[in-house]
């Protein structure tokens, strides 16, 4: 073991501690297991560790962890941050840290069943009427709402922090929808990839043993007799603070993630509107709010909810962690009377005490607190009146005299706090290993009548010195936590089962999700469409600043105007009377590219698809989350993007061409080829197509000069990736009916329109069919349709025009036959898959006779 003085790192950062730190025990002595974290920092260095912080801050990044802070310059982008040293608290005190807090789930779990039921503990003077009855959080519709199991309090996490007396003192609780538990997953990942040699000399706790134990509650809330339970992760949606963790858990837990509006309660039970049509819902993990879970009994606005869920929950049909009405227990004047609770119900004192709360609804404790408003810390009682915590000491005279003026209105919905100085920890701050305040939020889940704790946490720290503020809404810094001992233990293996499932496998894919699918393959190829026509477009401009023939500048002239037509940026290059835009055109592309508040412009469809992706992020691997974190950097680059240095322009275009498709290539390497992946793919097909026909009319419809012409052909076969295999076949000799019949025709050509129509239809014929007495739905037959008319052409004859006139009208009609034809594509999709009605219409008489034949 290192001593102090051959640790240099560790006479650092002893020299900045102003207050008692995680790392000097009470002995004044550096404690073991930090002595071997700080071995182990000298070993890396702080240049080598500054450099693994970028590291994990470019991986935090490419991999989308964010954090969705409100009101910031960030909004939904706000990266998360994690500090590369971690927390450490040795297994011992860790012991008894879970004994303190599997106590305090205890009782709250006994305080929520009593609030719910016989309220004892208001009959017999414990809790103060007005505490529960005019608590934001108490919802007396959800009074006979009962889980099918000994506890109510399923999930619950605790905000602790070490107190003057070194012990871990309680802060907060979080019972209604606890979060972090995801971001601590994701910091661990993070963190063993990055800085692996921290652990040297020390065992570090498991985290999923306590994600298994989450498994194997929720398997037993499901109905016995079913050996595959449907599970719903509900969440408010993408625009939610914690959305990233959200859709994180969900996909590592195997659950399917949906929105309020994705189910729908039907004679009792929940039913999820997937892609197939209802399904049944057996267990939800819900992340709404309380009061926003059903319209029907509590918020009568929320959007977020699901009208009828407590009945379903009432009639036992089905099973939501945590149940509604938990939000009760935050109410932070509870802190006060949890001694009083616990003697009530366990005859025990509390083990870990909480940090010193006084209910302004007393008058005793009143008096109190107005005679020391000037060192106490102000909060709302109820944790959904949004109030900022207001510190005694920071404010003036007349500040302090309105604060009393506000308390003695409604006295009832302040608390006060006593300002405890938190312990600081080690943290790297601008290159220096300097003391943090910090606090860790440590998890349980109910086990049967006991608790499982999860062996680490989510520790957040100030990222100013001297200066508590932890929460990720105003700049906490988290870190990974570490339950640090000598000798391992033992611990199951990952995500077992110990109920033997004969059950088919399946995955649910709900509507909204699969809509999102849908369009994120449009956007996505509505991008890839668009850059790659315009590198075409500003090549083309650029070798004509020196070659200025006259059939150059007409065939230019054509490309500008296609590019309108596919944007459908009117009356953009179309405009015959601006003269100005075709002396300039740069001005205009420049604007296609950049301008994100512009319809069909290359910055709105990289936007629209990251909406459309993000809303779907459960369906993603890492590997393509970094693809399209690298998407939006790319966005950002181009709202930022210098449209007069024509280099950058191309450059940017190159890039971001170059990111759909390794997109699309890492999509099509790793995603199971499921109703998700059909449905991404037919929304690429189907803007694929309509781009492709949308030049081809463009550029062909009417007849040209010869040179105009060829110069057209060079450009629709490097548009459909065909110019090097055209000049192998036909060498340099440009020929319209060759070029077409390979662009139309040729099923072998992956960008020919006869193959993007048969792939097209192998996709659409994967999709559910809504319908047994119908062979082929309106879309399917509308691809068909379009196969036939296209295969059934003459080229010889399209290319003709007609008699004494330059327009092609038989090219003409066939390819807008098609672009119709496939454009209806997306409107069946839509009727069919997206809106339910007709699912619902169709299965709805099944769904009720399975429900009924299983009362």
């Amino acid at each position: 073991m290192l001593t102090d003085t051959q640790t240099s790192l560790l006479q650092s950062y002893r020299r900045e501690i102003s207050t008692y730190d995680e790392v000097i025990g009470a002995d004044g002595l550096v404690k073991p297991h930090w002595n071997k974290l700080f071995a182990s920092l000298e070993k890396i260095g702080l240049k080598e560790l500054d450099y693994r912080n970028q590291e994990i801050i470019n991986r935090l990044r490419e991999n989308g962890v964010t954090y969705n802070v409100y009101e910031s310059a960030d909004g939904l982008n706000h990266p998360w941050q994690l500090d590369p040293i971690p927390f450490l608290i040795e297994q011992k005190e860790w012991e008894q840290i879970t004994l303190g807090l599997k106590q305090r789930a205890q009782v709250l779990d006994l305080v929520l069943r009593d609030i719910y039921g016989p309220q004892r503990l208001v009959h017999e003077g414990i809790l103060p009427p007005e505490l529960i009855f005019d608590n934001t959080g108490f919802f007396r519709p959800c009074f006979d709402v009962k889980l099918p199991s000994e506890n109510q309090l399923l999930l619950y996490a605790a905000d602790v922090a070490r107190g003057p007396d070194r012990r871990m003192w309680l802060v907060d609780n979080r019972t209604q929808a606890p979060s972090g538990a995801g971001y601590a997953l994701e910091n661990r990942r993070i963190m063993s990839k990055l800085l692996p040699e921290l652990t040297e000399g020390m065992y570090v706790g498991r985290l999923f043993p306590f994600f298994n134990t989450i498994h194997q509650t929720i398997l037993s809330l499901a109905p016995h007799t079913k050996e595959n339970p449907n599970v719903v992760y509900l969440t408010p949606g993408p625009n939610n603070e914690t959305y990233f963790e959200h859709a994180y858990l969900a996909s590592y837990l195997g659950y399917t993630l949906a929105q309020g509006d994705d189910l729908v309660v039907r004679d009792g039970y929940v039913w999820l509107k997937s892609l197939e049509g209802l399904e049944k819902v057996d267990v939800i993990i819900r992340r709404v709010d309380d009061d926003w879970s059903d319209p029907l009994e509590l918020r009568e606005d929320s959007r977020l909810g699901v009208p009828g869920l407590l009945h379903s929950i009432r009639s036992g049909k089905v099973a939501v962690i945590n149940p509604p009405g938990v939000s009760a227990l935050e109410n932070s004047a509870l802190l006060s009377f949890m001694q009083s609770c616990s003697k009530f119900f366990l005859q025990q004192d509390l083990l870990m005490p909480s940090i010193a709360t006084w209910w302004c609804g007393q008058q005793k404790e009143l008096g109190y607190v107005l005679d020391n408003l000037h060192r106490l810390i102000i909060k709302k009682a109820n944790r959904k009146q949004k109030f900022r915590s207001v510190y005694g000491k920071t404010l003036s005279k007349e500040a302090l005299a309105q604060l009393r003026l506000e308390i003695l209105k409604t006295p009832h919905e302040y608390v006060a706090q006593e300002e405890v100085s938190l312990s600081t920890t080690p943290s790297l701050v601008n290159g220096k290993i300097e003391p943090r305040l910090a606090s860790l939020r440590a998890y349980m889940v109910s086990n049967g009548s006991d608790y499982c704790m999860l062996q680490g946490g989510l520790t957040r720290s100030s990222a100013e010195k001297d200066r508590y503020v932890i929460s990720n809404q105003y700049g906490g810094i988290s870190k990974d936590t570490w339950i640090v001992s000598d000798t391992v233990a033992e611990t199951p293996s990952r995500m077992t089962n110990t109920v033997k499932n004969t059950a088919t496998p399946h995955s649910t894919l709900p509507s909204r999700s699969a809509e999102n699918l849908f369009w994120a393959g449009r956007y996505a190829e509505r991008t890839m469409s668009l850059t790659k026509f315009l590198r075409i477009v500003i090549s083309a401009i650029n070798e004509n600043v020196d070659f200025r023939g006259s059939f150059k500048l007409e065939y230019i002239d054509i490309l500008l105007k296609s590019t309108t037509h596919l944007t459908l940026s009117y009356p953009g290059f179309t405009d015959e009377k601006n003269e100005q835009i075709r002396e300039n055109p740069y001005k205009e592309l420049g604007e296609l590219v950049k301008n994100s508040q512009k319809s069909g412009t290359v910055a709105s469809n990289v936007q629209s698809f990251l909406n459309s992706a993000l809303a779907v992020s459960d369906r993603w691997n890492h590997d393509t989350r970094r693809v399209i974190t690298l998407l939006e950097n790319s966005l950002k680059k181009t709202k930022s993007l210098d449209i007069h240095n024509h280099n950058s322009v191309q450059n940017l275009l190159d890039k971001l061409h170059g990111r759909v498709f390794t997109f699309y290539g890492t999509l099509s390497e790793s995603m199971p080829r499921d109703h998700a992946y059909h449905l991404f793919e037919a929304g690429k097909l189907v803007e694929r197509l309509l781009a492709k026909i949308s030049v081809l009319r463009s550029c062909f419809s009417f007849k040209n000069d010869v040179n105009t012409e060829n110069e057209l052909i060079e450009a629709v076969l490097t548009n459909h990736y065909l110019l090097v295999h055209y000049r192998q076949l036909y060498k340099s000799s440009f020929n319209l009916e060759t070029m077409l019949d390979m662009v139309l025709m040729d099923d072998k050509i992956p960008y020919s329109i006869a193959y993007q129509l048969d792939l097209l239809a192998k996709c659409l014929a994967q999709l559910p069919n809504v319908s047994p007495t119908i062979r082929l739905n309106k879309a399917e037959k509308a691809v068909l349709e379009a196969a036939t008319q296209m295969k059934l052409a003459d080229v010889s004859r399209l290319v003709l025009g007609s008699p004494n006139k330059p327009f092609r009208k038989d090219f003409d009609q066939l390819l807008s036959r098609v672009a119709n034809l496939i454009s209806s594509v997306t409107v069946s999709l839509t009727d069919t898959y997206f809106t339910h009605t007709f699912i619902q219409s169709v299965l709805v008489e099944k769904s009720v006779n399975d429900a009924t034949n299983e009362v």
